[in-house]
């Protein structure tokens, strides 16, 4: 018996570390996807661009957080997916200003720009969900991440689409249409993390855990 708890005891040791290793990559592949996409999004003057980049910066924070809370308690993951969840709601927030001023202030953004951009985005995204697929049906941090990762995939597909109407139409709009269906998909996965969280902590309290 006590052997095959100090099994399990390692199992969930080395099952840590490996989310720890994942979550140090992705976080720092998107610091540095963070600076580029916001470098562009200002040379090519595209709403696109820098919502992508506001949500490279948001996860990079998020995979921080989820850093911090591996091995911790069930209370604690979902705390913090509480506030990861906030932390998606302010990136929609952030997008909605984006593109007001933008309508206020229009513009047809270099659409050569944003395509180098959006390509290298999505590769750094896809190789992201990649890294955080086997951890997508564990516990709610990890579940959590893997969210913000999956929308970080559809995020790179919609800015190189964006790019592509912005060459095709010679127009700005394009471009803030993409920057609106990013918003609507920040709104809806910054609701499922909080939903999810949320049931979380009821559970825990239930049970009576910490």
């Amino acid at each position: 018996m006590a052997d095959s708890c100090c099994g399990k005891t390692i199992e969930v040791r080395a099952l840590e570390a490996r989310q720890k290793r994942v979550l140090i990559t992705v976080l720092a592949i998107n610091a540095a996807t963070f600076l580029m996409m916001v470098t562009a999004a200002i040379l090519a003057r595209s709403s696109s661009l820098l919502s992508g980049g506001l949500d490279n910066l948001g996860d990079a924070l998020t995979y921080g957080l989820s850093l911090a809370v591996v091995g911790a308690s069930l209370r604690a993951k979902a705390r913090v997916a509480v506030f990861k969840g906030l932390l998606i709601l302010a990136a929609a927030v952030a997008v909605g200003v984006q593109i007001a001023w933008r309508l206020a202030h229009p513009a047809v953004p270099l659409f050569e720009a944003m395509g180098v951009a959006a390509l290298l985005n999505l590769a750094a995204n896809a190789t992201c969900l990649w890294l955080l697929s086997p951890y997508r049906h564990g516990d709610v941090n990890m579940a959590s991440v893997w969210e913000c990762s999956r929308n970080d995939v559809w995020e790179g597909v919609a800015v190189f689409a964006a790019a592509a109407g912005v060459w095709l139409f010679g127009s700005g709009w394009p471009d803030l249409v993409v920057a609106g269906a990013l918003l609507l998909l920040f709104l809806r996965s910054a609701l499922r993390v909080l939903a999810s969280a949320r049931r979380e902590l009821a559970t825990v309290r239930g049970q009576g855990g910490t």
